[in-house]
């Protein structure tokens, strides 16, 4: 009940956001998710760095802000300083000298997987056609998602990453895969017919896949640092990064393919 609870909750607030409150409001949306997640691998990872998660949750809200300088160099230039200023935070905090290279390697992947991976919604957003793109991220991975776990339930024979996530099957994937290609569908033939029967297939095949190995992804990390959830601030969802971690992979496949070979 609470997971359907927060569903019919927060879903409206995201679809609203997109259809009508512009690419800066959507930012605003973004860079608060961006916050409570990395506050999330903070406490999973380094749980001892009060400081630090409170930092690096503010420097990756704001690192979601970078698209709208204009300016690409930017964000180069914003992840040299932000190693650099974390660097000297260790450096000078340093706790254990065993476990100092640990530390900044959780800080830098936390950087490069929540707000650079999620800054490239802002990009996409702002394309031709970004709210539709948009939608399309969220079909695919709630169609994914669906299918997957309704398909592995019923003919889940084979176990597909059994060290990382034992319930998921090659068989629920591959379901996941088919959702994926209905939902692409569902945008080209409803909200979205810029979208050719191509691109439609092509996305729901690269971004279903990233999707599930961004859930993959977060599976690992979690069993890595003996968590069920990343938080709990979605009752029955878990955490920020519990309900993203296939959009934080789909985000930049889906940006680079409009880029690339997009014609609509």
């Amino acid at each position: 009940m609470k997971r359907l609870v927060t569903a019919l909750i927060l879903l409206p607030v995201v679809i609203l956001t997109i259809l009508k409150g512009g690419p800066v409001l959507f930012a605003c949306l973004l860079g608060i998710f961006t916050f409570i997640g990395m506050h999330e691998f903070y406490r999973m990872a380094l749980p001892d760095r009060t400081v630090e998660a409170w930092l690096a949750a503010a420097c990756g809200a704001l690192f979601i802000f970078i698209p709208f300088t204009g300016d690409d160099r930017l964000v180069l230039g914003a992840v040299a300083a932000l190693f650099m200023a974390f660097a000297l935070l260790f450096l000078f905090r340093i706790k254990d000298i065993a476990d100092a290279a640990r530390e900044v390697a959780y800080a830098t992947l936390a950087f490069f997987y929540i707000p650079f991976l999620l800054m490239h919604l802002v990009l996409l957003r702002q394309t031709t056609h970004g709210v539709q793109w948009l939608f399309v991220i969220m079909l695919i991975v709630m169609t994914n998602d669906s299918a997957a776990y309704y398909t592995g339930s019923a003919f889940g024979r084979h176990k597909l990453y059994p060290l990382v996530s034992p319930k998921k099957s090659i068989e629920g994937s591959l379901g996941g895969l088919v959702g994926s290609i209905g939902g692409t569908l569902l945008a080209r033939f409803t909200f979205f017919p810029q979208l050719t029967l191509t691109d439609a297939l092509l996305t729901a095949i690269f971004i279903g896949i990233l999707g599930q190995t961004g859930d993959l992804f977060e599976s690992l990390l979690k069993r890595s640092f003996g968590v069920k959830d990343s938080g709990t601030i979605f009752p029955g969802h878990g955490g920020v990064l519990d309900r993203l971690d296939s959009i934080i992979f789909a985000a930049p496949a889906a940006y680079y393919y409009v880029i690339f070979f997009f014609k609509g």
